[in-house]
C-alpha cells in the first residue's frame, strides 16, 4: 500500500537526519568515490531531498494524484538509467516509481552509485517486500516501460533501443538568470549559489545571466567571494586554470571573481568555472527567446524562481517539465 510506502520514506529521512557512524563513512565514501561529490554539496543534496521531498505533508499530497499498481491491478517493471552530474540526481524518480507501487530497475551512473544503493539496502532492511519493487542492474533489458536520463549523445541512443516502450528521455539542460541591475546584496549573494552549488554542474545550476546594458558587475563578482573556498578544490581548481589559460591564449576578455570567469558568449552553456553574460535590451523580447527554448531548466529572477532556490525544486517540479507520475498513471 502507498501508505506503508510513504512511512519507510519517512523512515529513511530520520536515518538521513540521524547521520549516524555508518551513514558517515558511506558519504566519506561517495566522495571518494567521485571528487566532485564533497561533503557539502552531498550534505546539501540530502537537505533538499529531507525537506522538499521526504516531507509528510508533500508526500501525502503528492500521492493523491498517483494511480497506484495496486489499485489498477498490475504491476509494470521500470527501467530507470540515472545520470551522474550531482549526488542523488535521479532520487525523484527512484520516488516517483517506488510510490507508484510498480517495479523498478535502475541502471546507476558509476559516478553515482553509493548513496542511493544505500538508501535502498536500507529499504530491504526495514521491508523486505521492497526487494520486489527496487532493484539495480548494469543491463535493462526487458522493461515495460524506461525514464533515462543523460547528455544529448546519449539521448540519441535511448531513442533508438526504447523507441517502440513507453519512455520518459531527458537530455542536456541547463539555466539562466535575468538581472535588472537593482538586486540587493543578499539576492547577489544568492545568485552565486545557484551558479556555484555543485560546481555547477547540475542542469538547475545557472549557466548564463542576461544583464542590462551598462551594467555594474562589481556588486555581482563582489558576492561571489561567498564562494572563494571552492578554488582550492583540485578538480574546480584544474577547469578554472585550464579556461583561464585559454581566454588568456587567445586574448579574449574575461572577469575574474577570484573562483570565477564571467565572459560574454550567447552560448547558454557554460564550462565548469566559468558563467557566461549577455546583455539584453528589452526583457519581454528575451523571454520569449527564453521560453522558446528547449535546452532550458529554469530561469533565475525577479518574477521567475527566486534568487537562490534554482536547486530547491519542490516535490512537484518534474525535470524537463515533464510529469512523471502522469507517465506512471499512463501505463
Amino acid at each position: 500500500m502507498i501508505t506503508n510506502r510513504i512511512k519507510v520514506l519517512l523512515k529513511l529521512k530520520d536515518y538521513v537526519l540521524r547521520n549516524d557512524e555508518t551513514f558517515q563513512s558511506i558519504k566519506e565514501n561517495a566522495e571518494r568515490q567521485n571528487g566532485w561529490f564533497t561533503q557539502e554539496f552531498i550534505e546539501l543534496a540530502l537537505y533538499n531531498i529531507c525537506t522538499y521531498f521526504l516531507n509528510e505533508e508533500a508526500l501525502t499530497q503528492f500521492s493523491k494524484s498517483i494511480q497506484t499498481a495496486e489499485a489498477k491491478g498490475h504491476q509494470q517493471t521500470v527501467g530507470i538509467t540515472m545520470a551522474g552530474n550531482i549526488p542523488l540526481v535521479g532520487f525523484h524518480d527512484f520516488l516517483c516509481v517506488f510510490l507508484s507501487g510498480h517495479k523498478q530497475r535502475i541502471k546507476f551512473s558509476t559516478k553515482d552509485d553509493v548513496l542511493l544503493p544505500h538508501f535502498i539496502q536500507k529499504l530491504y532492511e526495514w521491508d523486505e517486500s521492497n526487494h520486489e519493487l527496487v532493484s539495480s542492474s548494469d543491463m535493462l533489458k526487458g522493461c515495460d516501460a524506461y525514464i533515462a536520463t543523460g547528455s544529448n549523445n546519449s539521448a540519441k541512443y535511448f531513442e533508438y533501443y526504447f523507441a517502440k516502450y513507453p519512455h520518459i528521455i531527458r537530455r542536456n539542460r541547463t539555466s539562466v538568470a535575468i538581472l535588472e541591475g537593482n538586486e540587493t546584496e543578499k539576492e547577489l549573494e544568492h545568485l552565486a549559489d545557484d551558479i556555484y552549488q555543485y560546481f555547477g554542474l547540475g542542469c538547475r545550476n545557472v549557466t548564463k545571466i542576461y544583464v542590462p546594458e551598462k551594467y555594474d558587475f562589481v556588486p555581482m563578482l563582489t558576492a561571489f567571494r561567498k564562494y572563494d573556498h571552492i578554488k582550492h578544490h583540485n578538480k574546480f581548481r584544474n577547469n578554472l586554470d585550464y579556461n583561464l589559460a585559454l581566454y588568456i591564449l587567445n586574448n579574449q576578455l574575461y572577469m575574474s571573481s577570484e573562483s570565477m570567469l564571467v565572459v560574454e558568449n550567447q552560448s547558454i552553456f557554460s564550462a565548469i568555472a566559468v558563467v557566461h553574460y549577455e546583455h539584453y535590451t528589452d526583457k519581454d523580447t528575451l523571454l520569449q527567446q527564453l521560453h522558446s527554448s528547449d535546452e532550458i531548466q529554469a530561469i533565475v529572477g525577479h518574477g521567475h524562481i527566486p534568487f537562490g532556490k534554482a536547486q530547491t525544486p519542490s516535490i512537484v517540479d518534474f525535470a524537463d517539465n515533464v510529469n512523471t507520475i502522469d507517465f506512471l498513471n499512463s501505463l
